[in-house]
């Protein structure tokens, strides 16, 4: 049995139901510029389509969580400025499938 590798990247992933492209451009726009998503961390978009949902996800490595957290509450001052409810947020670590609303 092996175990995962404790070096390997991780990501808290937000999905954004309802936020159309026009929408979706700008909260991107708005996170691109934020110096709080920034190296060490890396952003990883989704743009909406017919019968998916946006999502974007914040990438870093484990040493990096604490920065990752940080920028995770960015993004959720982020979104609520731009009217977005988010769905669910999906966090390394925590119960997988927990609906934050």
């Amino acid at each position: 049995m092996s175990s995962p590798d404790s070096s390997a990247p991780q990501g808290i992933a937000f999905t954004l139901d309802g936020v159309d492209d026009l929408g979706f451009a700008r909260i991107l726009n708005d996170v691109m510029h934020d110096a709080a998503f920034g190296r060490p961390l890396q952003i990883q978009a989704q743009e909406p389509r017919t019968g998916s949902a946006a999502r974007l996800t914040v990438v870093f490595q484990p040493e990096h969580r604490q920065v990752a957290v940080d920028a995770m509450q960015r993004l959720k001052t982020i979104l609520l400025r731009h009217g977005v409810q988010v769905d669910s947020i999906s966090v390394p670590g925590r119960d997988a499938g927990n609906r934050h609303e």
